[in-house]
């Protein structure tokens, strides 16, 4: 028999893009994946892509570790019309974290956040599923039509992280994933006692952050929706 020490498989952590049509999903899954700007068609149905992936965790000063730890990463990318909104709600449960992104140069998609935190709160895992909020297209600076300041507020009051990307140029696309896989793999290290992970692995467990309810009635612009 040998004494070789066993292998174990790097965690799968599954995470899904969510957003209207034409925000930049695709091209910022690709960018993450490939790291070369790739344009796309709108999404029919669901995509997804898988990579290995090194994640330096985060560090007690913020700082990244220089010891990285192995995930497999897939990464979900969903169609934002209407008419695949009951096709995707059914992969929503899989999920373990949700990139949720709108277009700085559509203040639509902006206002349309709120209806996608609560598709999310219906249909995730947990009323409280874990999100990072996304403004992307940052590199089109002259179309821009949703302030950076605003974003901010909206994420802030909603207790979620928020970064400006560009799946054109790279920009804060590493940094969000990131940013999403630290909450997701700090509830990994909660749950390592349990049997099974997500859908599961959220229940009766202590959450780190809390997302507050999302009142949509708070934002009248969104009879402008035209998603």
């Amino acid at each position: 028999m040998s004494d070789a020490p066993a292998k174990f498989a790097p965690p799968l952590v599954k995470l899904m893009l969510v957003g209207d049509s034409l925000v930049g999903k695709t091209s910022f899954m690709s960018f993450s994946l490939v790291e070369k700007f790739l344009c796309f068609p709108p999404t029919i149905g669901i995509d997804y892509k898988e990579v290995a992936k090194h994640h330096k965790p985060l560090n007690p000063d913020g700082t990244r570790s220089s010891k990285a730890q192995r995930v497999h990463l897939q990464l979900w990318d969903t169609a934002g019309q209407e008419r695949f909104r009951s096709l995707t709600a059914a992969f929503f449960r899989d999920a373990m974290g949700f990139l949720l992104m709108f277009d700085l140069t559509n203040e639509v998609s902006f206002v349309n956040v709120r209806s996608w935190l609560s598709q999310l709160q219906t249909h995730a895992y947990s009323e409280d599923p874990m999100i990072v909020l996304i403004g992307n297209k940052a590199d089109l600076e002259q179309e821009r039509r949703v302030d950076e300041e605003d974003a901010r507020a909206l994420a802030e009051s909603l207790g979620l992280r928020y970064f400006e990307t560009s799946a054109a140029t790279g920009s804060n696309v590493e940094v969000a994933i990131d940013s999403l896989l630290d909450l997701v793999m700090e509830q990994m290290e909660k749950c390592v006692d349990k049997s099974t992970l997500p859908p599961s692995f959220m229940n009766g467990v202590e959450r780190g952050h809390r997302l507050k309810e999302v009142d949509e009635a708070d934002d009248e612009r969104r009879s402008a929706c035209n998603c």
